[in-house]
């Protein structure tokens, strides 16, 4: 199995925007891994053959620490009617501008990670249909239906078996 990363990303104060950190953690679970408490990012204790982070939004740093894996799985939110509630999708390098100077897209920092370091790994996207996006900490029944699914696919494309 390649050395993977899985990367969630979101605002946890955001309603469904952060329902990365719960897929996250339910990927933890099932790998009989330690949750990430409140606040913790998990790059203090990364090393092993499956990793995982939450960040509040990807960043350029950490390019370096990308060029050490072969696979990475983005989770995040989405909110594109033309997607699935549920979406999974391969992802290619390439920069796509956004509108936003403090916004960056998985396919970007794939862009970044190639150029820089000239690492092309494989790279998925899992997302969920995020409904609200008040200040809360409970996710949209919809959304909520949701996290479990994602956290199985997340499994299903570590290709391992966890029963």
């Amino acid at each position: 199995m390649p050395r993977t990363i899985i990367i969630g990303y979101g605002n946890i104060d955001r309603s469904d925007d952060g329902l990365a950190y719960e897929v996250i953690n339910l990927v933890r679970r099932s790998l009989g891994q330690k949750i990430l408490e409140e606040g913790d990012t998990g790059l203090e204790k990364l090393g092993g053959q499956i990793d995982s982070i939450f960040l509040p939004q990807l960043v350029p740093e950490i390019m370096e620490l990308l060029k050490g894996y072969k696979r990475i799985i983005f989770v995040d939110a989405h909110s594109g009617k033309d997607l699935e509630a549920l979406n999974c999708s391969r992802l290619t390098p390439q920069y796509i501008s956004s509108t936003f100077t403090h916004h960056m897209t998985p396919e970007s920092l794939l862009a970044f990670l190639q150029t820089l370091y000239r690492h092309k790994p494989e790279a998925y996207l899992v997302s969920v249909s995020a409904h609200e996006f008040d200040f809360k900490r409970t996710f949209s029944k919809k959304t909520e239906s949701l996290l479990i699914p994602a956290s199985e696919k997340i499994i299903e494309l570590l290709n391992i078996d966890i029963s």
